[in-house]
């Protein structure tokens, strides 16, 4: 009994390790910088500012759970994609959706040619994704000429900038904002009741219902905290409604789906993955489109928020995207889109934080190699704890 609560507790610390942390950084945060940190205002900008974060970080966790392989032109593809969508709408007058469609097929035909190179031609993923991301870069530059192209369309801009329903209102409460909390919390509510349901119904330990309770009314709390921050501001911006569909289809995709499932068994043993019968192939070639999807999205989303396409936009963006995957505990056949998600929370929590109180970039990258070795350290020590046990 005694090993097996040792057991919870390992796991539970484990999963809600990257929560703490995040909780920690934003208190700091928000204390150094005075609240500013918490005003209605700036928590919509986090989110805007920093949507590439969640986006790319979606993309690359599929990546890295093939067995730490990364996707290392993510950043350039962002540029690319802006630039293609800059030259077919302000260049050639092509209608702004027509543009934006073309523009995803661009992406995916990049992702699709460095994914061949991968799966098919056995080129490691360091250095196939390392030439995609000069080749993107140059491509990107040359595309644009050099200059910077703007401005777009509203339509367009609203996909980065825009608000959903922010002028229906009741009082002061924005109704769009109200109505996404009680359905959220009732989703929270339901998921950890079916979760602790299907747990003790296959026999596995569960926590006790006043964890899960003091767990639940945590996260609602933070749920309301942020939806009304928002709606005393502009309401909720239409990029975080992306943002989390996006979060909860790739979720499901990889905790309920047959591919999600093969390529966590790709991450844990290629080889008796391929001999039970695993298409690690096919599986590679998805995975590697998937990322340059991914960061072509992540590159409208940059590019509608500028309201311009430049051609040192993405630049690092890469290296954001997988030290988010990795504060997140993704390694291997381990982690999750959630985790991913979590981690790339971390990185806007403090990019914001450290502009609001005026670092420097070279501050700036010192304290994120910090808190990455930090992460990693904290991740590997509770694995090591979790063997002993």
């Amino acid at each position: 009994m005694k090993e097996g609560k040792r057991s919870l507790f390992g796991g539970n610390l484990r999963q809600m390790g990257m929560v703490i942390a995040l909780v920690v950084i934003t208190i700091v945060f928000g204390v150094l910088t005075k609240g500013t940190l918490f005003r209605p205002m700036n928590i919509s900008n986090i989110f805007m500012q920093n949507s590439f974060e969640i986006i790319l970080a979606i993309g690359m966790f599929f990546c890295m759970l093939t067995g730490g392989n990364v996707d290392l032109s993510v950043g350039s593809v962002v540029g690319l994609s802006g630039a293609v969508m800059a030259v077919l709408t302000l260049n050639y007058n092509i209608p702004t959706s027509v543009a934006v469609v073309m523009t995803l097929l661009t992406g995916i035909i990049v992702g699709g040619v460095q994914a061949g190179f991968i799966a098919f031609l056995k080129v490691p993923p360091f250095i196939a994704t390392l030439a995609g991301e000069l080749v993107c870069r140059g491509l990107c530059q040359l595309i644009l000429g050099g200059q910077t192209l703007s401005p777009f369309s509203e339509g367009f801009q609203f996909f980065a900038n825009g608000f959903v329903a922010r002028n229906v209102k009741v009082g002061n409460l924005n109704v769009f904002c109200m109505v996404v909390f009680v359905l959220t919390s009732a989703a929270l509510i339901l998921s950890e009741l079916n979760k602790r349901k299907n747990r003790q119904k296959h026999g596995f330990i569960v926590s006790p219902v006043s964890i899960m309770t003091i767990k639940l009314v945590c996260i609602i709390a933070v749920t309301a905290f942020i939806l009304f921050s928002l709606s005393a501001y502009n309401g909720v911006p239409f990029i975080l409604i992306v943002m989390a569909a996006l979060t909860l289809i790739y979720s499901f995709i990889a905790g309920k789906t047959t591919i999600g499932r093969h390529i966590y068994m790709m991450g844990g043993n290629p080889n008796a993955a391929k001999l039970s019968g695993v298409r690690t192939q096919w599986m590679m070639f998805i995975v590697y489109v998937n990322s340059a999807l991914m960061a072509t999205v992540a590159g409208l989303a940059v590019t509608g928020r500028l309201n311009a396409a430049t051609p040192k936009a993405g630049t690092g963006y890469e290296l954001d995207a997988i030290a988010a995957c990795t504060i997140g505990g993704v390694a291997g056949a381990t982690g999750s889109v959630m985790g991913a998600v979590l981690g790339a929370c971390v990185m806007a929590i403090l990019n914001n934080g450290m502009s609001i109180l005026g670092l420097g970039t070279d501050l700036q990258q010192v304290i994120k190699g910090c808190i990455l070795l930090l992460a990693v350290t904290f991740d590997i020590y509770l694995k090591n704890k979790a063997k002993n046990n």
